[in-house]
């Protein structure tokens, strides 16, 4: 029996429109997949390499969706052309297991912790801020349900908690990682394609790739997410894209850079855009954009021009005030995955793909007392390799 179309997140209304056929973009050889150690632990982070201008791979792409496209939102027009660099994207989204170890660091770098009053010192700029604890009484619950060891996507983070996580883990290895902007998230996705999915417009095809609502039932109904019965699953368990990618589409819906606008896409003209330069900046924390749809989504949801909005009402249960800038209470259905550009900014200019700055986000950590903001260096250990 098909279980009743329950939502925990309203999204925006889709607008119906026919099927677009496009031509599909050969593709040679084998993605190129390196292999990083996390300093310190266990764990492993697998790198896809995105060799822009090769053959398969092309320097620039049409980012949005014409009108015929079945599913599409007025937000993905008018369509324009992005210029790509190169660069590596993680090959599953982040996992708990690994975000742990940004938040574990919470309880153990208090004796570094930079004051607030030192805010004009080169010491607080380059700085990472550490998660506060997780609200245990209304995330414990589901979060049990859900998974959270073993390779499951960490989730119900804010998009400042990425940006720290992706600073905090260029301190650890040395490289310079980040969120991917909007541009580069849809290039990755599309794989060389116009059509609707990598895979091309047959959303029936959706399910060996992506979990979302039509297939992310558990067979228990008492697991996952409270009263739903579903929820994510361990990141890698269905195909890869044919870039070598797994969970672009679904699972988790995935934050990028990008603040969110209706008629951003207005702004790009007929001009091809180099991707860092068509980044919108976030001028406030909602609406941010995220990308992919995810285990609670429709099909259309999860199409490489999907645009999503960010809301407040993610955070409609948190009784602080101000509201966490780590942590969301109603968005478990919301993580990430990081890039690493071939060439990396100027170090004088990291920061800025690092830390917000947004007015209220920044007033938050020099004036907040649960704030921690600490020096994040590389261990040096004789697991490092």
């Amino acid at each position: 029996m098909k279980k009743p179309r329950t939502r925990i997140q309203p999204w925006s209304i889709w607008l119906g429109a026919t099927v677009l056929l496009a031509g599909a973009t050969a593709f040679a050889g084998e993605p190129e997949i390196q292999i990083q150690k996390v300093p310190g632990s266990k764990f492993q982070i697998h790198w896809v390499s995105i060799p822009v201008g090769t053959e398969g791979y092309p320097e620039s792409i049409t980012i949005g969706s014409p009108a015929t496209e079945k599913g599409r939102s007025a937000d993905e027009g008018p369509t324009w052309t992005v210029q790509i660099n190169p660069f590596s994207i993680m090959k599953y989204e982040v996992t708990w297991d690994v975000f742990d170890l940004f938040r574990q660091e919470y309880g153990i770098l208090q004796d570094s912790r930079i004051s607030g009053d030192l805010a004009d010192q080169p010491e607080w700029a380059d700085a990472v801020s550490i998660p506060t604890p997780l609200w245990e009484q209304d995330s414990r619950p589901i979060l049990e349900g859900l998974g959270t060891a073993g390779g499951y996507p960490v989730a119900d983070i804010t998009q400042f908690a990425a940006m720290q996580f992706s600073k905090w883990l260029s301190k650890k290895t040395g490289q310079f990682l980040r969120l991917p902007t909007e541009a580069e998230w849809e290039y990755a996705a599309r794989c060389g394609q116009q059509t609707a999915f990598s895979f091309g417009d047959d959303a029936s095809l959706l399910e060996q790739y992506a979990w979302y609502f039509d297939n992310s039932e558990y067979d228990d109904p008492d697991d996952g997410y409270p009263g739903l019965g579903s929820g994510y699953r361990k990141v890698g368990t269905l195909k890869a894209n044919r870039w070598g990618v797994h969970d672009l589409y679904g699972n988790v819906a995935e934050w990028t850079l990008d603040g969110y606008s209706v008629t951003g896409y207005a702004a790009h003209g007929d001009q091809a855009v180099a991707a860092a330069i068509a980044v919108r900046w976030p001028e406030k924390t909602w609406p941010a954009v995220v990308r992919g749809g995810s285990w609670q989504d429709d099909p259309q949801r999860c199409r490489s021009a999907a645009r999503s909005p960010s809301t407040r009402k993610w955070q409609k249960r948190d009784p602080q005030i101000p509201k966490s800038i780590w942590w969301c209470t109603d968005a478990f259905h919301v993580g990430f995955r990081l890039v690493r550009p071939k060439t990396p900014p100027p170090p004088q200019q990291r920061d800025r793909w690092w830390d917000s700055q947004v007015e209220s986000i920044q007033r938050q950590i020099k004036e907040g007392y649960k704030e921690l903001r600490t020096p994040i260096v590389k261990p040096v250990t004789s697991t490092d390799e």
